[in-house]
């Protein structure tokens, strides 16, 4: 028997968990330290990692992954969904902590839907992003970890932004996040084009995301790739990282090459005009292509 049962108790908080964040000096350390040199003492230093990216093209904003999850050297879930819907038009991806990250976007998803109520329409992409980071902007030295890549489609088109945890926002075409976007930076910058048709854009962003997992440790797993068109965002397709990586080495692998005797066959007719040189010439003459020393020359 519960309880409250009992002896008629009752919890002293009757006013059950709070939707809303604590402020930004309320949580909860010692009496006399500083929050942030607190959580940079005794706070927890595991080293965590990952590959995401995403790309603005004609056809819309392509969004890619891995599905690693990893706690210092431990792999915590090698198949998580790294890129977060928000609403119909609007995703985003995730990199930092991944605790940080998924509630921050049940923050922004709630406060999207919102402003939907009282305007009558969505918010813009731009509009999305600088929400984003005006509300994470307020916990900056908290240790807080979120780096995310926000894909959309407006009335504006196709949009893309990036938004740190410490309130940094930048709008541009590519951006990759993670500890694997080094490699994903070099495959990009050489194929990406603006005019792409789409399934170029698929090939790219694989091709990206695969050579970041087999180059990164902390990346790996599967590649997932979405694609947000005018209509809303789509699940393209999840992947195998070690499998595609392995396809895209054989396609670039060289085709082997025929014997060169079988290939061009040396003609007879060489060995013949090169033993009638042989006998035209005496024994004292030379040749302008012959490098043999003359017989009368020759020391002993």
């Amino acid at each position: 028997m519960a309880l409250q049962d009992v002896c008629k108790w009752q919890s002293p908080d009757t006013q059950g968990p709070s939707p809303h964040l604590p402020r930004a000096g309320g949580w909860a350390v010692p009496r006399g330290c500083d929050p942030q040199t607190f959580l940079q003492i005794h706070g927890p230093r595991l080293a965590h990692g990952t590959t995401t990216l995403a790309f603005r093209f004609r056809h819309g904003v392509i969004a890619a992954a891995d599905t690693r999850s990893s706690c210092g050297s431990y792999v915590a879930c090698p198949a998580s969904c790294k890129v977060i819907p928000v609403h119909q038009h609007l995703l985003g991806t995730t990199s930092g902590t991944s605790a940080d990250c998924a509630t921050w976007y049940r923050v922004l998803q709630r406060e999207l839907r919102l402003r939907e109520l009282r305007e009558g329409q969505l918010p813009s992409v731009a509009s999305a992003a600088k929400l984003l980071s005006a509300m994470m902007s307020r916990y900056r030295g908290l240790d807080l970890c979120v780096a995310t890549a926000l894909c959309g489609w407006d009335r504006s088109g196709p949009m893309l932004f990036y938004v740190y945890s410490d309130g940094t926002r930048l709008q541009g075409d590519i951006f990759s996040v993670g500890s694997g976007s080094p490699y994903a930076y070099g495959v990009l910058d050489r194929g990406y084009r603006y005019d792409m048709s789409t399934q170029e854009a698929y090939a790219l962003a694989r091709c990206a995301v695969a050579h970041a997992t087999h180059r990164d440790a902390y990346s790996g797993g599967s590649v997932d790739l979405f694609h947000v068109r005018e209509s809303g965002w789509e699940h393209v397709s999840r992947s195998d990282a070690c499998v595609l990586y392995m396809e895209l080495q054989k396609l670039l692998e060289p085709e082997p090459e025929e014997d060169a005797s079988h290939a061009h066959p040396e003609p007879a007719t060489t060995h013949r005009a090169a033993e009638d040189r042989e006998l035209s010439v005496g024994p004292g003459e030379m040749t302008p292509g012959d490098s043999r020393m003359p017989a009368g020359t020759e020391t002993v």
